[in-house]
């Protein structure tokens, strides 16, 4: 009985372990990211095609992904100007990476957490970046999804604006 019951619930358990992340590549920009298993688009995406909004179906955490172009003296010089943009809206930014190829940062406000990454892309012209905010209390839970979004955050060398 027990076996049976163990073999029951390992199997409703199934479609939760196999959830697949999947690939949204921008071809204006020219980059892709695995986007997490939970995550849908929240409305149409701009008809400029600069990025997408991704929410979870329970409406706790937002996923953003956008590319631009840098219009500032470089993409470091961006990385400011976004990052003060961040501090303006209340984020309390604790860490604060920036080297002129890629940027991390990081803070919260109230009870959410905010992390972003960004690239450079086309020599240094264009950016891609993500944001991802979660509640503070998921923030073990997000450790291995933040870092599975870092390292899938890539440039596909063929934005057609670049």
């Amino acid at each position: 009985m027990r076996l049976t019951l163990s073999l029951a619930l390992a199997l409703l358990a199934l479609p939760a372990i196999a959830a697949e992340w999947t690939r949204h590549g921008n071809p204006r920009f020219g980059y892709e990211l695995a986007i997490p298993p939970g995550f849908v688009p929240d409305g149409p995406p701009p008809t400029n095609g600069d990025g997408l909004v991704f929410v979870t179906t329970d409406g706790t955490q937002l996923l953003r992904l956008y590319g631009g172009n840098i219009v500032e003296d470089d993409f470091e010089s961006a990385v400011g100007r976004a990052m003060d943009a961040a501090t303006d809206a209340g984020w309390d930014l604790s860490y604060k990476r920036v080297t002129p190829r890629w940027t991390s940062y990081s803070g919260t406000r109230a009870d959410m957490v905010l992390y972003a990454r960004g690239i450079a892309l086309c020599g240094g012209t264009q950016f891609a970046s993500f944001e991802i905010e979660y509640p503070r209390a998921d923030l073990d839970a997000m450790h291995d999804v933040v870092e599975r979004l870092v390292a899938s955050l890539k440039a596909t060398n063929n934005g057609i604006d670049c």
